[in-house]
C-alpha cells in the first residue's frame, strides 16, 4: 500500500511556488520537499492543516492512498504478505511431556 502525494499537482494549480508554500506553512524547503517527493514517512496534522490552507483545498486533494492488489491464494483481501507466510505450528506432542510428568 502506498499513500501518494499530490502536492505538485495543487502547487501548479494554484501557480504557487515551493518556497512559497513553505513560507506560508511554516516549514523548511527540505521538509516540504521530503513531503512532496513521497520521501516522508508520517506528517502532523498541523503541518497538514498548514498545507491546505495556503492551498485552499481539502486533505483528500493532496493524498491519495494506493493498496496493492495481493490477495492471498483464497483471494481474501488486505492480507497482503501475510497470506503467503507459513504459519508456525505446535508439535502435536507438545506439552504431554508436562503433564505425563506430573503423572
Amino acid at each position: 500500500m502506498a499513500t501518494i502525494v499530490h502536492i505538485d499537482v495543487m502547487l501548479a494549480r494554484r501557480k504557487m511556488s515551493v518556497t512559497e508554500l513553505a513560507r506560508r506553512v511554516g516549514i523548511t524547503m527540505a521538509n516540504l520537499s521530503i513531503l512532496k517527493n513521497g520521501k516522508a514517512r508520517a506528517i502532523r496534522f498541523s503541518t497538514l492543516e498548514g498545507i491546505c490552507r495556503a492551498l485552499d483545498c481539502q486533505p483528500g486533494d493532496i493524498l491519495e492512498f494506493k493498496s496493492d492488489d495481493t490477495r492471498s491464494a483464497a483471494g481474501s483481501p488486505g492480507r497482503g504478505d501475510l497470506a503467503s507466510s507459513p504459519r508456525r505450528q505446535r508439535p502435536k506432542d507438545a506439552g504431554t511431556a508436562v503433564r505425563s510428568a506430573r503423572g
